[in-house]
């Protein structure tokens, strides 16, 4: 498999021509529902994502995010941007560092698709797991930022903040394990892998009877965070298309699987020198998360690791079938696509069903 190079992720490039749109009406749109907008618009497209196209839009004062549904088909319940507009304007309101969002369109004549504006977050962000740029004495407190943060996550009151109906508590493996296979099984495009129809068998009958019930990311990777320009502080997460109401150690085990992931499918930290970084080991990184809420361990660890394998096998199969019919938001999608198998060998043989 040819490794996606992190930089090649990096900043923004022209308006991919599948993903170009009417900018004037954008530029309207924005002058009648984004508070203190003012023109010109000029519009490009970031490199780095895979599912839902996001924009760049600069101005002689200030610059904007935009996320929109992709063009052309799509799967049922897949790239819903008004939940994660929804959940933005939520979590910010605890002080939980998001952007602000502006506005949600949900009317396709302006660009195609629905989307919404959001504030542009200036800081660094960081898509090699090792932080490469930052001073080895320094990384230790970038990870713990990062513990700190979805530890902070977990921890929000939903009902507080008016996201009780966000997702179905309870259940939260059975649905989503249902959920990515059916995903997997019906998009016929990329076809059938045998890791994964074996995990489809194997996941519904090894889930663990624990259930616990908090907002989750979905996606809590180093590279959908931007942190402070000079300190260890995360100060925007980024991404919430998988977010929901689900089991909270699953999404810790989602972050966590950094330690296990190669570095050439998406931030990974698998057969890096830990100790020579200044990395805290995955041991010592769970511990920080279980001292943060209030928990001895995490029982079933093995199985939210074998889960989110395959969910994110599942994800890539999407990003597979997108390649296929021609609408995959990134340059690079093809290159994910090509980590499907791998990905799905990693889950199962997490799960021990290889």
């Amino acid at each position: 498999m040819t490794a996606v190079p992190p930089m090649t992720n990096a900043g923004t490039a022209p308006v991919r021509e599948a993903l170009i749109f009417d900018e004037v009406a954008l530029h309207r749109w924005m002058e009648a529902n984004v508070p203190g907008y003012s023109g010109p618009l000029t519009v490009e497209q970031f490199k780095g994502g895979q599912s839902n196209p996001t924009y760049k839009l600069m101005t002689p004062g200030r610059s904007y995010v935009l996320r929109r549904k992709p063009p052309g088909r799509i799967l049922k319940g897949a790239h819903a941007v008004e939940r994660e507009a929804r959940v933005l304007s939520a979590l910010e309101r605890t002080g939980f560092p998001v952007p602000h969002v502006h506005a949600l369109c949900v009317d396709e004549t302006v660009i195609g698709t629905w989307f919404y504006v959001m504030d542009m977050v200036e800081g660094r962000n960081f898509w090699d797991a090792t932080f490469p740029d930052v001073r080895r004495e320094d990384r230790p407190a970038y990870f713990d930022a990062m513990n700190g943060t979805i530890a902070r996550l977990h921890q929000v009151d939903y009902e507080a903040i008016n996201l009780g109906d966000f997702g179905k508590p309870g259940n939260y493996f059975a649905r989503q394990i249902a959920r990515w296979s059916k995903q997997y099984l019906e998009d016929t495009d990329a076809g059938r892998d045998p890791d994964m129809d074996r995990l489809v068998e194997w996941l519904p009958v090894n889930m663990p009877e624990d259930d616990e019930t908090s907002i989750v990311h979905g996606d809590f990777r180093c590279d959908n965070m931007i942190f402070h320009p000079t300190e260890p502080k995360v100060v925007a997460v980024l991404d919430w298309e998988l977010s929901t109401l689900g089991h909270r150690l699953a999404d810790f085990a989602n972050h966590a699987i950094m330690y296990r992931m190669p570095p050439d499918i998406v931030a990974g930290l698998a057969k890096a020198d830990l100790a020579a970084l200044a990395i805290p080991s995955e041991a010592d990184y769970i511990a920080a998360y279980c001292r943060r809420t209030g928990r001895a361990s995490i029982p079933n660890y093995e199985f939210y690791i074998a889960f989110n394998f395959f969910r994110l096998a599942a994800i890539f199969h999407g990003i597979k079938g997108r390649v296929i019919r021609g609408t995959a938001a990134s340059a690079h999608a093809k290159e994910r696509a090509k980590a499907f198998p791998a990905l799905a060998r990693l889950a199962c043989e997490s799960a021990g069903c290889a």
